[in-house]
């Protein structure tokens, strides 16, 4: 019996789903990161020393961390606001100019003495031959801290959204009180994409909705040895969170929604959509939009589990970081829909 089968979801319901996304406020609150590509070809090298010689050829700059989590959440229609730690550098005028254009709502706070985190990677002959970063991972001051927490205190939303990165915004000192200042009845929601820095999904206790990936899952329960579905339960009973989806790359994503972890209704498995994968940058950050915006409108973790699984596969056809818009979850759907269809 497929997922949708046992859940009695039918394909209407996700295209409905779809439509309802737009009627959601939602603050996200994270680091911003701008991602650039910059492209070259091989032309030599490596001949005295083991360097090789590439010819610069253009470069496009991308918007990405906490703040694409929130363009994909406007791609949808829903309001979406946006707090976040900028620079005081042509990257900030970049990432300001393009949030306004996609209509984000943003309330910046400019930070002179750290540079907007950017993530220049060099690609050639479609290879990415090196990384060069240029940020500042120390904490924010107390002054920066204690206007994210008014800004957290007074944002009304239906959810809020921690998108961890660990460049400044988010640690021990600060996770608290930001934490401390959510307005009551709010759906909570955090994801901790770490990938160079550490950081520990646990330090977001009785969340709503998490959504981290099978690695930092690991590193949060100090367990490099477990089955993914006994993983999947110690950091569901850890975090004590309402619902875990754990991100498993090419693999899906596995869900667990309650703590009768003997019970196989306790967890779910929704494999990848993805057939055509060009750049996986970005994924989790649209599961998490999508994730997020159809438990607010349908309180079903399956349904956010596919749609979420579906806006992230439509974000790795893409290269670089690219909104998702719901025209393109629709599209696989349809697609889904024909293949089930000729199937049975």
């Amino acid at each position: 019996m497929t997922l949708m089968e046992k859940e009695k979801i039918k394909f209407q319901d996700l295209k409905e789903t779809l439509k309802n996304l737009s009627k959601a406020t939602v603050h996200v609150i994270g680091d911003t990161i701008v991602d650039t590509y910059t492209h070259t070809s091989v032309y030599g090298g490596q001949n005295k020393t083991p360097t090789p010689s590439v010819r610069y050829e253009n470069r496009k700059d991308y918007v990405g961390g906490a703040g694409i989590v929130s363009k994909h959440i406007r791609a949808t229609g829903a309001k979406v606001i946006f707090s976040t730690v900028l620079g005081d550098d042509q990257y900030t005028k970049f990432v300001l100019k393009d949030l306004k254009k996609t209509n984000v709502e943003s309330k910046a706070i400019i930070d002179s003495t750290r540079p907007t985190t950017n993530k220049n990677v060099i690609i050639a002959a479609n290879h990415r031959i090196a990384k060069i970063d240029t940020l500042d991972n120390n904490a924010i001051s107390d002054a920066i801290l204690n206007q994210l927490v008014q800004s957290t205190a007074n944002t009304k939303c239906d959810a809020v959204i921690f998108s961890d990165f660990r460049h400044g915004i988010f640690n021990k000192r600060s996770i608290k009180k930001l934490i401390g200042a959510i307005p009551e009845k709010t759906y909570k929601v955090a994801d901790s994409q770490v990938a160079t820095r550490w950081g520990n999904i646990l330090d977001f206790p009785e969340f709503d909705l998490i959504t981290p990936n099978e690695k930092e899952a690991r590193f949060s329960l100090g367990d490099q040895d477990s089955g993914i579905r006994p993983l999947a339960a110690a950091l569901y009973d850890s975090s004590k969170c309402k619902t875990l989806i754990l991100k498993l790359g090419a693999k899906g994503v596995i869900v667990c929604k309650n703590n009768t972890h003997e019970d196989l209704n306790s967890f779910f498995v929704v494999e990848s959509f993805s057939k055509n994968a060009i750049d996986p940058v970005g994924a989790g950050d649209a599961l998490l939009a999508y994730s997020t915006l159809s438990m607010l409108a349908t309180k079903s973790e399956a349904i956010s589990a596919i749609l979420g699984s579906l806006a992230a596969a439509c974000e790795c056809e893409f290269n670089g970081n690219i909104p998702v818009f719901p025209q393109n979850v629709l599209n696989k759907i349809k697609e889904i829909e024909k293949q089930a269809e000729y199937s049975g």
